[in-house]
């Protein structure tokens, strides 16, 4: 199938997407090397996204046909010097075969206008510092890569023993 033949659809995932997710999560983990680390199941991220209190969403691209290509997972921060939540953006993936359409810029397009359409002030997420391509397609469409931040992160072990005190 060549991807800039294919009419692809963005949409809010549903629960019937959640096997396509995870699957996708399997592949971005590969990719970035991380599938050691990875937990997650359709039914561990199920109540997450689909629950009663829902701390994350997503949209997939769906080719007709195939099912969901790609994803793109998100969630509310807040920055309090603009006091305003903003979009942080967890994952996004494109299936190999389906890159070179431009579905991840649409995502990320699709993003920013959630963004924009809530009043949100910000729109941001991480990125690799070994993802060149990545990085120059973000700076093309206007992001910047802060280059004095570092992401911090406590989790396992470390996240009990500091939880407990």
């Amino acid at each position: 199938m060549n991807p800039s033949d294919t009419a692809y659809i963005l949409r809010p995932a549903t629960p019937a997407d959640l096997s396509a997710i995870v699957g996708m999560i399997g592949e971005l983990a590969e990719f970035e090397s991380l599938s050691h680390l990875m937990q997650v199941t359709p039914e561990t991220l199920a109540p997450h996204l689909f629950g009663d209190k829902p701390v994350a969403e997503a949209l997939v691209a769906e080719a007709p046909g195939v099912g969901p290509v790609a994803f793109a997972l998100y969630f509310i921060n807040f920055s309090t010097f603009l006091a305003k939540p903003g979009l942080y953006l967890e994952d996004l993936y494109v299936n190999p075969a389906h890159r070179g359409a431009g579905l991840g810029q649409a995502l990320l397009r699709r993003l920013a206008q959630t963004a924009v359409e809530r009043g949100y002030g910000r729109f941001e997420w991480s990125v690799l510092d070994w993802n060149a391509n990545a990085i120059q397609l973000y700076q093309k469409m206007g992001a910047t890569v802060m280059p004095d931040w570092r992401i911090c992160r406590v989790t396992g072990e470390a996240l009990q023993q500091l939880g407990t005190g």
